[in-house]
């Protein structure tokens, strides 16, 4: 799956940004990372949303336990790959007919998540069981949610074309080439939320999360990791 959003809708990270800088690197611009995927993917389906969206994927090569799916709804776009454990109780939390699939059920819980503040960001992800990763694009209100599992069993990598677009995609090939050393993978366990300003972890949204550069030989630009000890649940 791709997801590729101009700087109208999502200022690219400045540790990324600075990732880029540190060495010439071939870089190529978010149309022509659209038309590697196309070309690359003979099935892959691609769509334009608005003037600064640009979102794409395909079956092709998908493992049957982690399938991508695709949906919209109430100008919500979604592309989720994986499988929620507890998807059967995540239904009858939001009152949804037992033939929602996880693509349409992370739609619902983003909706919650919008209309119901402040219901906080980190107990939707949080509640999500299972191997996933997804993109949410909101057209009504030009927000971005992104988030990836605890385990980081879906793989999920981030970058900045040449253009300055960010581009979000499970395929570390795919953006390599097209993001030059401005190319990292998304930490796990945590979720991108321009709504609510950044990059949060699921179990500890107050601890502050930072890039350790990487070194000059490596591909990635920067490794995202989450600052302090856990903060347990008190127990019983």
């Amino acid at each position: 799956m791709l997801g590729i959003f101009s700087s109208a809708i999502v200022s690219p990270p400045e540790e990324l940004v600075a990732a880029g800088c540190r060495t010439p690197s071939p870089k190529i611009t978010s149309t022509a990372l659209v038309n590697r995927f196309l070309q690359t993917n003979t099935s892959a389906v691609s769509m334009q949303v608005g003037d600064h969206v640009h979102l794409a994927y395909t079956h092709q090569n998908e493992s049957p336990l982690q399938p991508r799916s695709f949906a919209v709804k109430d100008e919500i776009f979604c592309l989720f790959e994986g499988a929620l454990d507890n998807l059967g109780s995540l239904r009858q939390q939001y009152g949804l007919a037992k033939s929602a699939n996880e693509v349409i059920l992370v739609i619902e819980a983003y909706k919650a998540l919008r209309d119901r503040a402040p219901y906080p960001a980190n107990h939707v992800v949080g509640h999500l069981s299972g191997n996933f990763a997804f993109i949410v694009f909101d057209k009504s209100t030009s927000s971005l949610f992104v988030a990836s599992d605890q385990f980081g069993k879906v793989p999920l990598y981030w970058g900045i074309t040449a253009d300055g677009y960010v581009a979000f995609a499970d395929n570390a090939d795919l953006l390599k080439g097209a993001c030059g050393k401005s190319l990292a993978s998304f930490p796990q366990g945590c979720f991108f939320s321009t709504a609510v300003g950044g990059l949060r972890s699921f179990e500890n949204p107050k601890n502050k999360i930072t890039a350790v550069p990487a070194k000059e030989e490596e591909i990635w630009g920067a490794t995202f990791k989450v600052e302090g000890p856990a903060v347990l649940a008190a127990t019983e």
